[in-house]
């Protein structure tokens, strides 16, 4: 219904639709939400715990503005059943098995976090929105700083290369130059003087060089030129083609060695008196963590190369998938403690309806209006029913109405108004993902507007959905047309604070109805002009599905 976010149960976008893509508005609020655990960073280690977590049925918000440290390299080399692959396939297919067990991945940014109270902390993003969650996984990574060698960054990834693991059997055999621009920058070159007898050493800056090493790279062949490199040469395709000294010689050269310095991502965690180490190498910092991936600040976690630099992508993944584990650990104790079975969904929920005023417009939606008008009163289920005016209108219609929600706060607002009404609306506290949460009934009427619940890959909720419809009766499900949240947004002016992927769909409830012809008889599934009436103005199109289940 247009008035309310109407969860089914587990928890639905209706209110991260009103309010995401127009924050900032007169009229349109900026959003907190409430989880158990936010992850900063959606790239290996952070969706990888994210999986190890969401798979503990854990309530995972990831918080991503799509920056990773390898975004220059077109291919992944070292990650076992992924050799070779493209880093964003990886990064997809991470995304897709995280939303497949309810974990939210929002495109966006985290721009400070800060303590909240009762050990939990405050993630401030941007547009003004805020999340907040028992424990945080800080997977943000590095970043490189390249010495200020002209051509260098412009061939970061591609034609410039540092690290043998990731780039050195596709430069076998080639000419390499390696610029060695601090004592860390030499390691790698027995490495690549094993991969190609045609390397030569660069000493742009010699200072604390360790000349024994030197010598024996000498005595093995390798060619060591005490020279400035003035810059990185690249041919008419665009390729590299060698290093110009400082005086004025050129090296040939296939591929150019540059050792970065490295800095950790962790400047959004200054707010709770998180600063970087000193790495023992002299070559940049990191975050110091104990060997369950806790940070000095309890209850926030780090994970990937923000913890050690010399991680790649398959231990970076194995190490937050370990700290996503300790994660669970540290919640199941605390839970465990206080003697409750939290749910970050129902926390969610529960803070949205909080508050003293009414969120919606208490107008049900005219698109129940005009569908139900013409039906028969009998049994009716409305499921996630947020503040109820959909079920109050359907039992001052003649229906026996039973509402769904998982938010406690919802569902007693829903008791004052229909008492206040003298109606009867028998009102079920649950989540759609819960074993039967509708009961045994059946119901002639089962409308879920503007609701949608956390994906199982077991479908649980989805065939919850479907069993409630009784033989004979009708399924009406009503959703904001999602198409404006296929446009990409600017994690640096806008966080995006619904992932619909995350949730069960209306077109996914049509797939399977559409799956048994035998049993399903599809009346409607369109796009309309949303009716007039709801509290927001800026969903313009609904998505309707409406159909029966036969008798036969």
């Amino acid at each position: 219904m247009s008035n309310h976010p109407a969860q089914n149960g587990s928890s639905a976008h209706s209110e991260h639709t009103e309010h995401t893509e127009h924050s900032g508005h007169p009229g349109h609020p900026t959003v907190e939400r409430h989880c158990d655990v936010a992850v900063i960073g959606g790239s290996a280690a952070g969706l990888a715990a994210a999986l190890q977590l969401s798979r503990q049925r854990r309530g995972v918000v990831v918080v991503d503005d799509g920056t990773p440290r390898n975004a220059p390299a077109a291919h992944m080399h070292g990650y076992l059943g992924h050799e070779g692959a493209a880093p964003g396939e990886l990064t997809e297919a991470g995304r897709e098995e995280v939303r497949a067990y309810g974990g939210e991945v929002l495109s966006g940014r985290v721009v400070g976090v800060h303590p909240h109270g009762d050990g939990r902390f405050r993630l401030d993003l941007t547009g003004g929105h805020t999340l907040v969650a028992r424990r945080v996984l800080a997977a943000t990574g590095m970043s490189d700083e390249l010495p200020a060698i002209d051509g260098v960054a412009r061939g970061w990834g591609r034609g410039v290369i540092h690290c043998p693991f990731c780039h050195g059997f596709e430069a076998r055999d080639q000419r390499l130059v390696q610029i060695v621009t601090h004592p860390l920058g030499l390691n790698p070159a027995p490495l690549f003087r094993h991969l190609t007898d045609r390397l030569t050493l660069v000493l742009h800056d010699p200072a604390g060089l360790d000349e024994r090493a030197l010598e024996a790279l000498a005595a093995s062949g390798v060619t060591i030129e005490r020279a400035q490199a003035g810059r990185v040469l690249t041919g008419p395709d665009g390729e590299v083609s060698g290093v110009e000294l400082g005086d004025g010689r050129v090296l040939e050269a296939d591929a150019v060695v540059v050792g970065s310095r490295f800095r950790a991502r962790a400047d959004v965690l200054a707010g709770v008196g998180l600063t970087p180490t000193a790495h023992p190498s002299g070559a940049g910092d990191f975050l110091a963590v104990d060997p369950r991936g806790e940070t000095a600040v309890p209850g926030i976690y780090a994970a990937g190369n923000i913890t050690d630099p010399s991680l790649q992508v398959l231990p970076s993944a194995a190490q937050g998938s370990q700290v996503g584990a300790k994660i669970a650990f540290s919640l199941a104790e605390e839970d465990l403690r206080a003697a409750v079975r939290h749910s970050g969904e129902q926390a969610d929920w529960d803070h949205r309806y909080a508050g003293p005023d009414r969120a919606w417009s208490g107008n049900p939606n005219g698109t129940l209006v005009h569908e139900a008008a013409a039906l028969s009163p009998g049994r009716a289920l409305d499921v996630g029913t947020g503040e109820g005016a959909d079920a109050l209108w359907l039992a001052e219609h003649g229906w026996k109405v039973t509402a769904t929600d998982i938010s406690g706060n919802a569902l007693a607002r829903v008791r004052a108004e229909a008492g206040r009404r003298g109606l009867a609306v028998s009102l079920v506290r649950g989540d759609a993902g819960d074993p039967a949460p509708f009961g045994t009934e059946t119901f002639d009427l089962v409308s879920l507007q503007y609701g949608s619940f956390k994906r199982t890959p077991d479908q649980r909720g989805l065939r919850s959905l479907l069993a409630a419809v009784a033989p004979g009766g009708t399924l009406l499900v009503v959703h904001h047309d999602l198409t404006p949240l296929s446009e990409p947004v600017d994690v640096a002016a806008q966080t995006r604070m619904y992932d619909p992927s995350a949730f069960v769909g209306v077109d996914e409830i049509a797939a399977a109805l559409t799956a048994e012809p035998g049993t399903w008889k599809v009346e409607i599934h369109e796009t309309r002009t949303r009716p007039a009436g709801a509290v927001s103005t800026h969903h313009v199109s609904d998505v309707v599905l409406r159909a029966t289940r036969r008798t036969g």
